[in-house]
């Protein structure tokens, strides 16, 4: 039974689409969004503290991000979804002509400068896509809004809603929830991913490619540990979406055990879980790596102690020392810790000068207790000293 709010004002269908867009995992993608530091949020009005957070968009600028559900009504029954149609919760919708009103409000006092749009499914999708996409519309059109919108495409709309989405908004997505079927029948017995969702992501890819649409490109996001995937299920869905449908990124989100919901009890994955998808992630994409070259154990995970560079490293001792003035860009991105960043610094520097000494590396902010041991500087092996493992806690980051 869903239940639904009588007549909220404004700003209370704000609060109440806010925070409902906090709590589904699918609308929370990660690392983009993070909410507004307390302090800061103390100057924005108590109804808008659950809908706007620091995003970092394309291009690594971080903006204000004004994230919301259109409604929060749903017919679906989705296992980990707060939004589920027969968990008990105050529920509301809000209108294309007023939510865009309300934006246009906020962006003009300087409050938000993007949006984060999507819905929860109260009824045939077709018809809240349609809605989304008038609110966008409206804010293109009307307003001259010409700044990042985030628009989700729900599974099962139509090819012309898709080809409608990727024409308003700068990002679209379209969440998988899970690696496979059989993953998905235990969380969203009622979703379809080959027929639902992968075909929607075509539609998006064929439309961006087409008229160079959705300039911050097309997403999707895997909710982890809700359906006992194996991590390498996961990286091997996500690794054949950036192969065939030229995805520009997945996101991977924690299981948030709701209260109230079947896996309300659920435990939830170890933190480092979601980390290290990420770090395996950026491996497929930027490093070189394949995706048979990356250390899982005979179950499909990743190592949880370590990152997953620093886990193949050790595994093939035989490629190691990589001699730094001499080595190649493929086999300096191998190396743990020199990142993308740090290798075409390697590559400048060495054009002029030749690096000598660990305190060379200091300077190019290589971080020298992870790359000692694989390295060596004009045929000489500097020794690390120490365990990597104090430095692995500190260094929660991406650069790998």
């Amino acid at each position: 039974m869903v239940f639904v709010t009588k007549k909220p004002d404004a700003e209370k269908k704000i609060d109440l689409l806010g925070k409902a867009a906090r709590d589904d995992a699918c609308a929370s993608p990660w690392p983009e969004q993070f909410p507004i530091r307390q302090s800061r949020a103390i100057s924005f009005p108590p109804h808008l503290r659950s809908t706007i957070y620091t995003s970092i968009v394309p291009g690594g600028r971080a903006i204000k991000l004004f994230k919301i559900l259109l409604d929060s009504n749903c017919e679906m029954d989705c296992r980990y979804c707060a939004l589920r149609s027969s968990r008990s919760a105050e529920r509301c919708r809000v209108e294309p002509e007023e939510l865009a009103r309300i934006f246009i409000d906020l962006h003009r006092r300087r409050l938000v400068e993007g949006m984060f749009l999507s819905s929860a499914i109260p009824g045939p999708p077709e018809q809240i896509q349609e809605r989304m996409i008038k609110t966008v519309e409206i804010l293109r059109r009307r307003h001259a809004f010409r700044g990042y919108i985030h628009l989700k495409i729900l599974p099962g709309v139509s090819e012309e809603a898709v080809r409608q989405s990727c024409r308003w908004a700068d990002r679209v997505s379209v969440n998988l929830e899970a690696p496979n079927q059989k993953r998905l029948d235990l969380i969203a017995p009622r979703k379809n991913i080959r027929e639902g969702v992968i075909r929607r992501l075509t539609w998006a890819a064929e439309e961006a490619r087409r008229e160079a649409k959705v300039p911050a490109g097309i997403t999707t996001q895997f909710v982890v540990g809700a359906a006992g995937e194996s991590d390498r299920e996961i990286l091997l869905s996500s690794n054949w979406l950036y192969r065939h449908v030229k995805l520009r990124r997945a996101y991977y989100s924690a299981l948030r055990p709701v209260p109230g919901t079947p896996l309300g009890n659920f435990p939830p994955p170890p933190a480092s879980r979601q980390n290290r998808l990420y770090q395996a992630d950026w491996l497929l994409r930027f490093y070189g790596f394949g995706l048979e070259e990356l250390p899982f154990d005979t179950g499909g995970a990743l190592p949880e102690e370590i990152d997953p560079k620093l886990a193949w490293a050790r595994r093939h001792p035989d490629f190691f020392p990589v001699e730094i003035n001499r080595a190649s860009r493929e086999k300096l991105l191998r190396v743990p810790g020199i990142g993308r960043i740090s290798a075409e610094k390697i590559l400048s520097l060495r054009r002029e000068n030749k690096i000598n000494s660990p305190e060379d590396l200091k300077e190019l902010r290589i971080p020298r207790r992870r790359a000692l041991d694989f390295i060596t500087l004009n045929g000489k092996h500097f020794s690390a000293g120490e365990n990597e493992a104090g430095e692995e806690k500190r260094q929660l980051r991406f650069e790998l």
